[in-house]
């Protein structure tokens, strides 16, 4: 796995571990910087920043497109890779969207059910297409 595949891995750790403890994820990811082991990679802090900064606007692009499934319905691994995939694919430019789509999938086929890597590529999917068109 790249470094970043890593650091993508560990913004998901974070975002998931936050939600489920019912935390912000800041001082989460507070935490896993203060503890440092593993070592917080600086792109790990982007995407959970970002996620962060731009939470409203991604749930509320989640939940637009995301036909038959409201967020509190979707399992908390696919929530959490949309956010992070929808962050780093609509406030990254500098980031390949190919690859974002590649990663975020690969993990969601990694860690959550069978039909989440063909839910969460369409959705990113959707976003990518829309993206020219989206008020961000």
């Amino acid at each position: 796995m790249s470094a970043r595949g890593k650091a993508r891995r560990r913004a998901l750790d974070i975002l998931f571990e936050s939600e489920m403890r019912g935390e912000d994820p800041l001082k989460v990811l507070a935490e896993r910087k203060e503890r440092a082991e593993p070592p917080v990679n600086e792109y790990t802090t982007l995407v959970v920043e970002g996620v962060v900064r731009h939470l409203p606007r991604i749930d509320e692009l989640i939940s637009t497109y995301a036909e038959g499934w409201t967020l509190d319905r979707m399992p908390a691994v696919d929530r959490n890779v949309l956010r992070a995939g929808t962050f780093e694919l609509l406030w990254m430019p500098d980031v390949p969207e190919g690859v974002v789509i590649s990663e975020w999938v690969h993990l969601a086929a990694e860690l959550s059910t069978d039909d989440s890597p063909q839910f969460v590529n369409g959705l990113l999917a959707r976003f990518k297409q829309l993206k020219p068109s989206l008020s961000l």
